[in-house]
């Protein structure tokens, strides 16, 4: 039985004409075709489409034989549905990309000349740091002090990289220094007072 929240607003998203929509009812797949990408996802709830609004509405109703557990749970599966199925939206639409920089004296990022998803970078060890990007993603160094990824993967993915390039060189409380999300500020920590 459907409830009355089915046609609620916050559970409906509206999908761009530009992308075409595959719904398999029997394994309750979802297919999203955009202009470059082609994303699938797996749905634990059914949906209703509206092809000629290009609406598509979650409902609460449990895809498969559902256990108690799952009935108690099923508007929080019902929400993170509706936002997995926004992101994947934003990912068959537009390119995504992330922006790095890397503030400090001496701090560096320089793309190996051979191999396209190794990046050397160095900031303030005595070695360098060696850097393998996934191949899904490409990379641009911009006055080797800027790096930008980007390319046609998933959003989670794009940020576990950035995370992980991020976590050679957390940025420091006293000067600033690291590797730094575009537009981050730090709050920088007063020193010792002599």
């Amino acid at each position: 039985m459907v409830s009355s929240n089915k046609f609620k607003k916050k559970y409906t998203v509206k999908v761009p004409k530009s992308i075409k929509i595959l719904y398999c009812d029997k394994k309750n797949i979802i297919t999203f075709i955009g202009l470059s990408q082609v994303k699938s996802l797996k749905l634990k709830v059914k949906i209703f489409l509206t092809p000629m609004s290009n609406l598509i509405t979650v409902t609460n109703v449990p895809a498969f034989g559902a256990s108690t557990t799952d009935f108690k749970n099923i508007k929080k599966v019902q929400g993170t549905t509706v936002a997995k199925i926004k992101q994947i939206l934003i990912e068959t639409t537009y390119t995504l990309y992330h922006k790095l920089n890397l503030v400090g004296v001496g701090y560096r990022v320089f793309p190996h000349e051979q191999l396209n998803n190794q990046l050397y970078l160095k900031l303030g060890y005595s070695h360098l740091i060696y850097f393998k990007v996934p191949n899904s993603l490409n990379t641009h160094c911009q006055k080797f002090t800027k790096l930008f990824l980007f390319g046609d993967c998933s959003f989670d993915s794009l940020t576990q990289t950035a995370a992980q390039l991020r976590a050679c060189k957390f940025p420091e409380p006293y000067k600033g220094k690291g590797i730094l999300h575009d537009q981050e500020k730090i709050l920088l920590k007063k020193g010792k007072k002599i």
